[in-house]
């Protein structure tokens, strides 16, 4: 059973911080909130997503699986403007989902056919990483140092000095070089640790697509680990979180 109404701004960015890494993935529709885990196909980028049951005008569910095609969901959301109401109801004999968008002078509804939640990609297990360093920036400031780097290289770089208390986002081209530092005074925090690790500029640039630029994004990183990325969406009642892995740099 699963039955709910949520604004359609909610909606998109759930499935945006999702979709900007898989086209399909499971949807667990949890009695407290509904979640998604994914990894996309070739086993860099991960994501996590919890939308709380709060987050929506209504939410009923008693912690179902459903498959969907996120491409078709996500056209079905952006036919409502941001501040419309999206009722979203499954079918459990025919297994689709059933989408109703209530605007100021219409009704649109649709049905969608689900997958089999069997024949997706298994979720990851999210590692739980001790990692020593913490930034908490903007998310514009995220924005603007992948946009400089994307410049000059296909690779990005994000490090920690500790001495200094900066953090850095840098490249590396074949001739030209970019480097955004950010002291403590202009981040919302920082956690000093030893971190620097090296990572695809593409996977990043995508992530970054679904972060929203007034959004705190939490940045958790060490020496040559995966990066974390957290972020919170729907008023603080929903959490995204990104993990990539990094390219080891030889020596």
């Amino acid at each position: 059973m699963f039955n709910a109404i949520v604004s359609a701004a909610t909606l998109r960015d759930a499935l945006d911080s999702v979709s900007v890494l898989v086209e399909e993935c499971k949807i667990r529709l949890n009695e407290d909130d509904l979640s998604i885990t994914a990894v996309d196909p070739a086993n860099v980028g991960m994501v996590d997503l919890t939308l709380e049951a709060a987050a929506f005008e209504s939410y009923e569910a008693d912690g179902g699986v459903i498959g969907v095609n996120l491409n078709r969901l996500e056209e079905i959301a952006k036919m409502a403007n941001a501040d419309d109401l999206v009722h979203l109801e499954l079918n459990e004999e025919t297994r689709k989902l059933h989408i109703q968008i209530d605007t100021a002078d219409s009704q649109l509804s649709y049905t969608l056919a689900l997958i089999d939640p069997d024949s997706i990609r298994k979720e990851p297990d999210i590692p739980d990483l001790d990692l020593p360093a913490s930034i908490v920036l903007e998310g514009a400031q995220l924005d603007r140092g992948i946009k400089a780097a994307d410049m000059v290289s296909d690779h990005i770089s994000l490090r920690v000095d500790e001495e200094e208390e900066t953090f850095h986002i840098e490249a590396e081209g074949d001739t030209d070089d970019v480097d955004l530092t950010l002291t403590k005074a202009d981040l919302i925090s920082l956690s000093a640790g030893p971190a620097n690790s090296l990572f695809s500029l593409d996977y990043l640039k995508d992530m970054n697509k679904a972060i929203p630029k007034d959004a705190e994004v939490t940045v958790d990183l060490g020496e040559e680990f995966p990066v974390k990325l957290h972020y919170s969406i729907a008023e603080g009642q929903g959490q995204v979180t990104y993990m990539l892995a990094p390219r080891i740099q030889s020596n």
